[in-house]
């Protein structure tokens, strides 16, 4: 997963970028860039690291210009060299620049026709690259000196013809304006805004609508599935939907993990959405054990942390927090190497043992993917005193790899895959395990007051909703995203960087 965002202003926009992009840190940790235009020209500045980490002062003094694109990454298919940060950039047309969140699912056909019909070279393995040169030979077709809004929209037209898999896109080309679109699905997330200036109005394309917020912008709506926003770089907004048959199937997994709990997604709150979680989790536990024993309710900071006050409320429990979080320690489900995820979670959190010793203990986390934190979170509940230790996840059993933008395990990587919710209670070491239901997931984030019918929930049930995802494609991706791939790549990525250097 990746965030995503683009700014027209009226002034420079490069501090603006930056503030964006320290909101959408939670959606990569990996590597950070920024792009600005200014008067025909580029400024770049992207490496591995965190926001603060890779802009300086001195880089932010050379980031000139009233409109940017910026882009914070994790890395998909196992590669987390610098050479795949973004946003990626090629001359022709015009000089585009883009930044891409999602995955593209026909990469290797489209790599192929890149080369051998469109004539374009591809420098690295990221299929946002890839999705660059498509968006960017079909503009060139347009044959136009200055492109119009009618060029950006067949282009982008073109783009859904060609591409498949889930994408949120922005795209600059230097000295004309900024274009965002989305994958006729509406898989992953994308909006815009505007605010006011005493020069004039300004807009932002974003990943999520806290970003929006906090820069002052409002929210005007979400991007519908297929369609695109273009904003010339004085300012005028256009907008048009670009596929066929459009229909919105946004990423459940957004709601219960991915986003922040004070951003909106397709007019859905997630916040209230994870209140819903733990409501219908209640419910489900009233049912199963009417007579529970639950003495304390105890979240695993901090996606959980909603869900978990609902449940105990809605169960009458005590709701307390049990475990302190470092936050300086990254997320651990994209964490090659089970030895260095292990090591990451005692460094992540320390239980305080007052809320422990002698109770029956509900513990609550978002979902549960490889095993190996709640595994060693419920060890440390029982040194702790914990007399029962039950758990509970607000997502249903994550089965199924995500081949749209996730870099989440492979299949047999994951702990529910071929296993019942039993065996999985036994390998993490739970007392009891309880499992959302999906139809409960789903009524919980589309049955608010924005009704979304139906959902992508492949890492749950196996359907991928682009319709093309088959075992040969999923024991490809599954080769990738292996640990000891992760650590051959980024081992030799490390001998690369330190000959370089």
């Amino acid at each position: 997963m990746c965030g995503i965002v683009g700014i027209v202003g009226k002034s420079n926009v490069n501090q603006a970028l930056y503030d964006a992009l320290t909101v959408l840190q939670h959606r990569g940790q990996d590597a950070a860039g920024i792009v600005t235009s200014h008067d025909g020209r580029l400024f770049l500045r992207k490496d591995n690291g965190l926001v603060r980490d890779v802009f300086h002062q001195r880089h932010m003094q050379r980031l000139v210009g009233h409109m940017g694109i910026g882009h914070v990454r994790y890395p998909t298919a196992g590669s987390s060299t610098s050479a795949e940060a973004q946003p990626f950039y090629v001359n022709s047309p015009y000089g585009i620049t883009l930044a891409h969140n999602g995955n593209l699912t026909n990469v290797e056909q489209l790599a192929k026709e890149i080369y051998e019909s469109d004539l374009r070279h591809v420098n690295t393995n990221s299929d946002s690259e890839v999705l660059l040169n498509v968006f960017a030979h079909e503009l060139a077709q347009r044959g136009k000196l200055q492109p119009t809004e009618e060029d950006v929209f067949a282009a982008v037209t073109d783009v859904h013809n060609r591409c498949v898999g889930g994408y949120a896109v922005v795209a600059m080309i230097t000295g004309y304006g900024i274009v965002g679109f989305r994958d006729p699905h509406g898989i992953r997330p994308i909006v815009f805004g505007q605010r006011h200036t005493d020069e004039g109005v300004e807009y932002m394309i974003a990943s999520e609508s806290v970003s929006l917020d906090v820069l002052g912008f409002t929210l005007i709506r979400d991007l519908a599935p297929g369609e695109a926003v273009y904003i010339t770089e004085d300012g005028k907004l256009h907008t048009r939907q670009c596929a066929v048959a459009p229909k919105l199937t946004p990423c459940i997994f957004e709601h219960v993990y991915l986003a922040r709990p004070d951003s909106i997604i397709d007019g859905v709150s997630v916040y209230k959405a994870r209140l819903r979680m733990g409501e219908k989790l209640a419910d489900k536990i009233l049912r199963e054990r009417p007579e529970h024993d639950i003495d304390v309710v105890i979240p695993i900071p901090d996606t959980s942390r909603t869900a978990a006050l609902e449940l105990a409320n809605h169960l009458g429990v005590k709701f307390r927090e049990g475990f302190v979080k470092n936050r300086y320690i990254g997320r651990t489900f994209i964490m090659p190497g089970q030895a260095a995820r292990k090591k990451s979670v005692r460094q992540k959190l320390n239980a305080i043992e007052l809320e422990f010793r002698g109770k029956n203990v509900m513990l609550v986390d978002d979902s549960i993917v490889r095993g190996t934190t709640c595994k060693q979170i419920i060890q440390m509940a029982r040194e702790a005193g914990a007399k029962n230790v039950y758990f509970c996840s607000a997502a249903p059993a994550v089965r199924y790899p995500n081949v749209y933008g996730i870099d989440m395990p492979s299949a047999h990587e994951l702990i529910a895959h071929n296993r019942s919710t039993q065996d999985v209670a036994d390998l993490i070491g739970a007392d009891w395990l309880i499992y959302q239901d999906l139809p409960d997931l789903i009524e919980a984030v589309g049955g608010g007051k924005i009704k979304i019918d139906q959902f992508d929930c492949a890492v749950f049930d196996g359907k991928y909703v682009t319709g093309d995802v088959d075992e040969a494609y999923l024991n490809k991706i599954e080769q990738a995203r292996n640990d000891s791939s992760k650590i051959k790549t980024q081992a030799v990525s490390a001998i690369i960087d330190l000959y370089n250097n």
